[in-house]
């Protein structure tokens, strides 16, 4: 009976503490719950007017973050993340590409290191809570302080601060995107990720970025510079499949994130807005250099940063 009363003051306890919470605080723990648990369970992708449904599990290895997504259906394959390396096995040709990326960001959702930064572009509110998965959430609203990017919600778990739904919404209100846990098992082994469990048939090619330099360094400039977008990283020269000699600027606020990359032009250039789902892309060539400004952001965004890209004197 002691025992019982002990517990029941500590649930008390916890959802007292959790009510008390902000919405930044909210998914602060979320981000801290994302790094350091061992999680696993099924995963519903539904994008452009697709769905997918992925197994999806994340163990911490001495302090380096790890995931998978394998995919239940066809075509059949499997992509696992090492810090910022992440390889992909395509299981259905034999083909596996390992990818060497400054970037590591979770396959879940995208997030600063700190929260707060966030306040520089969204009004950040507690929405009610619900339960996904049959677990309670808490959720979270993110609304643009302008239109240059998507409103979200995420359904944070009340228990473990894991998130169990995140649904991105166009700017009339419509759900884009959304990634969803049917189920999550938070009981998983430590036993750590050694890559994808692959035949030596596979057919390996490695995808090498170049060292991240500084901004400065860059042979443009962007003049319009969307508020709250930061740079991460600056690539020269990082050579693509296409074997292509391509810089790559990489910006975010924190949740999005919008690439501006830089190469020789073709005989033919590419011009104009290009669209699809929450992803957009604008082109335009200035003397022979081709320019594509792509990201999970509304048109007017993409658009606004090429018109402002110019390149130093």
């Amino acid at each position: 009976m002691r025992l019982l009363l002990v517990v029941l003051i500590g649930l008390i306890a916890e959802t007292a503490a959790g009510d008390n919470l902000t919405a930044v605080q909210w998914l602060d723990k979320m981000n801290l719950a994302m790094k350091t648990l061992n999680y696993e369970g099924t995963v519903i992708f539904m994008k452009n007017g697709q769905i997918e449904t992925m197994k999806y599990r994340h163990s911490v290895d001495n302090g380096v973050s790890q995931e998978r997504l394998s995919s239940l259906n066809s075509p059949m394959r499997e992509v696992t993340r090492k810090s910022n390396e992440v390889t992909c096995v395509f299981k259905e040709t034999s083909e596996k590409v390992i990818n060497h990326h400054p970037l590591d960001s979770s396959f879940i959702i995208n997030m600063p290191s700190s929260a707060a930064m966030l306040q520089k572009s969204y009004n950040l509110e507690l929405a009610g809570q619900e339960s996904v998965a049959m677990l309670p959430a808490q959720i979270v609203a993110a609304q643009p302080k302008d239109q240059l990017r998507y409103p979200r919600k995420i359904w944070i778990n009340t228990q473990t601060f894991l998130p169990l739904k995140i649904e991105v919404y166009g700017l009339e209100g419509h759900a884009l995107e959304q990634v969803m846990f049917t189920d999550l098992n938070t009981q998983a082994g430590a036993e750590p990720l050694n890559g994808n469990n692959v035949d030596d048939k596979f057919h390996t090619k490695h995808i090498h970025s170049a060292q991240a330099e500084p901004l400065d360094s860059a042979t443009f400039v962007l003049k319009n510079w969307p508020q709250g977008f930061e740079p991460v990283f600056f690539i020269r020269n990082s050579i693509q499949q296409s074997q292509k000699a391509v810089d790559h600027l990489l910006v975010s606020d924190g949740f999005s994130t919008v690439s501006v990359y830089l190469e020789a032009k073709e005989v033919d250039g590419i011009n104009g807005l290009h669209s699809l789902g929450t992803v957009n892309s604008f082109s335009k060539v200035i003397d022979n250099t081709q320019i594509t400004v792509l990201g999970e952001v509304p048109a007017e965004t993409v658009e606004l940063i090429a018109d402002g890209i110019a390149f130093r004197q």
